[in-house]
């Protein structure tokens, strides 16, 4: 058989296929390409947080995953990797579970009680607003194009409960917030750096700003809505350039009013380069300027590093470390300068957001990095970190 086809997979039944090949297959070689749910859900209070990613590589034979809590400077993580052929449709890796109860609307995230750590969890997330496609993310590097990704992400409300050590806390709808992304491609960050490539830092001599960030606001009336902010600025000397703005307001009916511009205002701790808050101006099509403050509710933020996101003490996101394997660690405090940069910068950090113009507050997910120096933030170029 000179062209063999891939095994038969349930969902093969359906009229949904859009290569010449079974479900079980994608359309690339790449061992970089990864299909990948993430998600986080967060007391208002900023007490606590849950975070849950599942990603699968069917050219790597690898599905896995993290699951863990923040709790102020304190983080809890498992992880679980398993080989993927074991149980291709099943979204299942040791004691951490994802299922879909009404699709684009309601999933479950799961970590079961386990050996690696003393916390467990079961929460639904539900959707106040539709999902909504993001912008392809797509780059190169040199010939060869290193991300090709697709993604939705949604916002909504958590209902479940956590366990610690022993002790329940229930997850209400009324106080917590949940946000979840979905993406799948060829993408970046995925395996060991490989060694036997033209070397090169794509930001040497640049500094990179970024956030990423999902917000379920609600005016006085009790009616609802999402914000969605993303960017991603380069900048040298005499030189800035906005690869990335995207984002808007995002309404339950499927609407949005895309935002052209965000112009931060945003400050950092010069030791850990946590953010502290600040502004955000986004600018609509028409011209018109929202300007949306943005307070950090507490010290609590899962810290995506140890999800492997960068890598994380030799890791990284689709290694084979065979058939069923589950790890984790307790970290006492997050907020340490040496410690932070184990974990990198990249976090869900629990923001509170108002907008004024919109009549609205709300609370939600924000995922920032900034690297390089900047003297008015007092950052120095010496102390940078992804």
């Amino acid at each position: 058989m000179t062209n063999p086809i891939g095994p038969l997979l349930a969902g093969d039944e359906g009229f949904t296929h859009q290569i010449a090949d079974t479900l079980a297959v994608v359309g690339t070689s790449d061992p970089s390409w990864t299909e990948k749910v993430c998600a986080m859900a967060a007391a208002k209070d900023g007490s606590l947080q849950l975070g849950f990613g599942l990603g699968k590589y069917p050219n790597r034979n690898v599905m896995d995953g993290y699951a863990g809590i923040s709790r102020g400077v304190e983080q809890m993580t498992v992880r679980a990797s398993r080989r993927l052929a074991d149980g291709p449709e099943t979204t299942v890796i040791g004691p951490i579970r994802y299922e879909v109860d009404v699709p684009l609307r309601r999933v479950l995230f799961a970590l079961a009680p386990n050996t690696a750590q003393p916390v467990s969890f079961e929460w639904c997330f539900e959707s106040i607003v539709p999902p909504f496609v993001e912008d392809r993310s797509h780059s190169r590097r040199g010939y060869r194009v290193t991300t090709d990704l697709v993604r939705y992400h949604q916002i909504g409300v958590a209902t479940g409960w956590v366990e610690i050590d022993g002790v329940r806390t229930e997850i209400s709808p009324h106080t917590w917030v949940s946000t979840r992304d979905h993406s799948w491609g060829v993408r970046y960050d995925v395996g060991l750096p490989p060694s036997d490539l033209e070397p090169g830092d794509p930001l040497a001599g640049l500094s990179f700003r970024m956030i990423w960030s999902p917000i379920a606001m609600e005016r006085p009336d009790g009616s609802r809505y999402g914000i969605f902010l993303h960017y991603q600025i380069f900048q040298g000397p005499g030189f800035v350039h906005k690869h990335v703005v995207m984002g808007g307001l995002e309404y339950p009916d499927g609407r949005t009013e895309p935002f052209v511009d965000i112009e931060p205002e945003l400050t950092f701790d010069a030791a850990n380069r946590r953010l502290r808050g600040g502004r955000l101006h986004a600018r609509s099509a028409d011209g018109s300027v929202r300007t949306l403050g943005v307070e950090v509710v507490s010290d609590t933020g899962f810290h995506l590093g140890a999800g492997l996101y960068f890598g994380f003490d030799g890791h990284h996101h689709g290694e084979w470390r065979g058939a069923l394997v589950v790890d984790g660690e307790r970290i006492a405090d997050c907020t340490e300068p040496a410690t932070a940069r184990r974990l990198h910068q990249i976090r869900d950090t629990v923001i509170h957001v108002t907008d004024p113009a919109g009549d609205g507050e709300g609370w939600g997910n924000c995922q920032p990095i900034i690297t390089g120096g900047d003297d008015e933030l007092g950052l120095s170029a010496d102390d940078s970190f992804i």
